[in-house]
Order: structure tokens, then sequence, then C-alpha cells
């Protein structure tokens, strides 16, 4: 890729591992360096990204990447099941792991790295908002995404969630397309085609 051109959010997003509101986020902190267009629209050059991560230890995603391994975090089987066929059968190449509860999900977290957490709340032991809290609190893992889920789904749960660091918080049981939704498969799809991956709600 060209040093000199301008990134547009999701590609630098991309190149990340992060989504775009994360992006937005650290940009208005002024962690990243930003260009404005004339339609105040953020831009990023690559060397800047590039700087970056080598200061946070991230890596960056290219086109020799693997494909997206999203990890489903769930004790309830039925659903499980359900979520890995969905997950499964997808033209975006996803690799899909199963985790029964929060101490399984912690081990396979460091284990399979997986670039996204589909997270149930209510897990036996360690539950789903501590789960999503170590991942955030870790440099290693907080640009992980979580896409939490709940059979409890109340203000003060989604709030909770989302303060700990989930992206959004669906409530079970959810379809199909409500799941594809949520991951922003259209995105994956797209991306799979050359290696990378990315999530976009605008710029």
């Amino acid at each position: 890729m060209p040093k000199q051109k301008l990134l547009a959010p999701s590609e630098a997003a991309t190149l990340l591992g992060i989504s775009p509101i994360t992006l937005s986020k650290w940009a208005r902190k002024g962690l990243l360096k930003a260009h404005q267009t004339p339609g105040k629209h953020r831009r990023f050059t690559y060397a800047e990204i590039r700087r970056f991560a080598l200061e946070q230890g991230m890596t960056l995603f290219s086109a020799d990447s693997s494909p997206t391994r999203v990890l489903v975090v769930e004790d309830d089987p039925q659903f499980s099941s359900f979520l890995i066929e969905v997950l499964s059968d997808t033209p975006a190449g996803l690799e899909v792991a199963l985790a029964h509860d929060g101490f399984e999900a912690g081990r396979l977290i460091q284990k399979f790295r997986p670039h996204m957490v589909l997270l149930d709340i209510m897990l036996p032991g360690l539950d789903g908002f501590e789960v999503c809290r170590q991942l955030q609190a870790d440099s290693e893992t907080r640009q992980i995404r979580v896409i939490a889920m709940t059979g409890y789904y109340t203000k003060e749960n989604t709030q909770r969630i989302l303060q700990a660091g989930a992206e959004v918080c669906l409530a079970k049981p959810f379809t199909r397309n409500q799941l594809l939704h949520a991951i922003d498969m259209d995105r994956l799809v797209e991306a799979s085609g050359d290696g990378m991956y990315t999530h976009r709600q605008g710029e």
C-alpha cells in the first residue's frame, strides 16, 4: 500500500483490526493524527497508522493475514450450535471456535487469538461483563471486537456491557439476519477477497 495514500476510516480500521468507531474515538483523543477533507471527513496516512501500531504493539492486518477468527462464548448447547452453524455457513471463510464459560474463553483467547468474540453475558463462573473488562484491560486483546448477547436484555445490562467495551448487545433469541447484521457480514465478505476484515458503521 503506498504510504502517501490517504486512508478512509474503514481502511485504517481494517489495518489495525478495530472498528471505525474505535478509530474515531482514538482520533478525537489525539492518539492518531488525522487529516480532514473539505467535507470534514477524517483521513489517515499509512505512515501514521504504522507509527501508532508500532507504539501500541499492534499487528497490522494485510493481504496475507489469516481468515477472521470468531470465538463464540455460550453455555447453552442448542443456541451455541445455532451460532456456529450460522457463522460457519457464510462466504467470508470465518474460523469459529466455541467456549462454554468465561474461564474457557480466557484460555481460548490466548490460544485461538480471535478477531471477534460473540459473548453471552450471563455465563457460569466468570461472567461476560468480566470477560469483556479483561479484554479491554489488556493491550494485546483490547482491539478484539466484542458482540454481546443475552437472554436477560435490560437497559442496565446493556449499559454495563457497552461500558465494559462491547460494540453492541443483542437480545436472545435473535435471528440469523440480526446476527449477520451485528457482525457486519457484508463487510467481512467483501474483505475476505484480500484477506482483510473490518467493521463499518459509517465514517
